[in-house]
């Protein structure tokens, strides 16, 4: 098979709606916890920056894996949770998920940061 005959697309757009440091983050807090406000993202995350943490948020957003929802109260209440889109994507995140219990204590360099 010549490297012409493979079509990379799939595996290309793939890949550009999860690249990020922090959405594959942000999918697995969404995902575990079902719904949470933007101050516990933050927190769930650590060491994100407002400004990276909001960016994400709004990638995710504009490629359908989340909902944003927005109360109209003072101080702004914000939301998020996963679209049927960003569920579909699931399976996946367990297969990482399962990946990595399996080989986390593998003794490659790298293993023991996680």
């Amino acid at each position: 098979m010549e490297v012409s005959e493979i079509n990379i697309k799939p595996f290309a757009y793939a890949i550009s709606i999860i690249n990020g440091k922090w959405k594959m983050h942000i999918l697995f807090w969404l995902w575990k916890k079902g719904t949470l406000r933007y101050s516990e993202l933050k927190c769930a995350l650590g060491h994100v920056t407002h400004k990276m943490l909001s960016t994400q948020l709004k990638e995710l957003e504009s490629d359908g894996l989340i909902n944003r929802h927005e109360y109209p109260q003072v101080p702004p209440k914000v939301e998020y949770s996963m679209t049927e889109r960003g569920l579909s994507m699931m399976p996946i995140l367990q297969l990482l998920c399962e990946w990595g219990t399996t080989h986390i204590d593998d003794n490659l360099p790298g293993s023991k940061d996680a």
